[in-house]
């Protein structure tokens, strides 16, 4: 019987903007106002490089980043130098805005819920099933959550830049387990994820794990609603 639940996060229960929506956000905090095309054009690039934090994975890091790129997420000092180097390879033209990029990614407003997110989390609660979040980060997720008014339905946070432990480190999921009360029993706690590597960490100690896939918000309207429906016995009333 599942008792708790650990979700990641981003990917998961929340999805970042889009690129050209990211540069376009941080070109107006700083009063740019840039022609469409070139938006388009170094938005693109910018895609390419990899340096927006929850945006293009599975992308090659070059070399002389690598050391720094697998331990970015373990203090919030690396996450940063890690993706302000990413993104300075996309030669933008605006003096300064790598830097105001980077800040613009940890804005609640540059983040969305997926349509289910808050209803699962409502649902857990009513149920009496506590959450917890478990995030591979360099920043403080808190504040999206309480942008969106949903920290109030969370139990637990492990972050890795907090706590020192990535995943798929079986520790970093005990840990959750622990905080959620459930140290003794992990085969009662239920960890969901987009990522089948990092995630599927949880199974190490005895979790189960269900896999959602990392899409678009408006591609996603419903996943956690069928995972936490499926697993938890939810059934269809959720969301219909």
């Amino acid at each position: 019987m599942t008792k708790a639940v650990i979700f990641d996060f981003s990917g998961t229960l929340f999805h970042c903007e889009d690129t050209e929506s990211w540069l376009r956000g941080a070109l107006g905090q700083v009063g740019i106002d840039a022609a469409d095309d070139e938006v388009a054009f170094y938005a693109a690039r910018l895609h390419e490089s990899g340096g927006q934090p929850g945006g293009r994975s599975g992308f090659q890091v070059p070399p002389q980043y690598a050391s720094l790129w697998a331990r970015r997420d373990l203090s919030m000092a690396d996450h940063r130098a890690a993706y302000t180097a990413l993104t300075a390879r996309a030669g933008l033209p605006w003096p300064g805005l790598v830097d105001v990029l980077y800040e613009r990614h940890y804005a609640p407003e540059g983040w969305q819920a997926y349509p289910d997110t808050v209803a699962v989390l409502e649902q857990l609660r009513e149920r009496g099933i506590p959450v917890a979040v478990l995030s591979n980060t360099g920043w403080d997720v808190r504040n999206v959550f309480k942008h969106f008014k949903v920290d109030r339905l969370v139990s637990a946070w492990v972050l890795s830049c907090e706590v020192g432990v990535m995943k798929p480190d079986p520790r970093i999921f005990q840990i959750a387990c622990d905080l959620l009360g459930l140290g003794d029993a992990p085969g009662e706690v239920l960890m969901v994820g987009d990522d089948p590597e990092a995630d599927s960490g949880a199974r190490a100690i005895g979790c189960a794990f269900r896999l959602v896939a990392h899409l678009p918000v408006r591609e996603r309207p419903r996943e956690l609603l069928d995972v936490c429906g499926d697993v938890l016995g939810f059934g269809t009333q959720m969301g219909d």
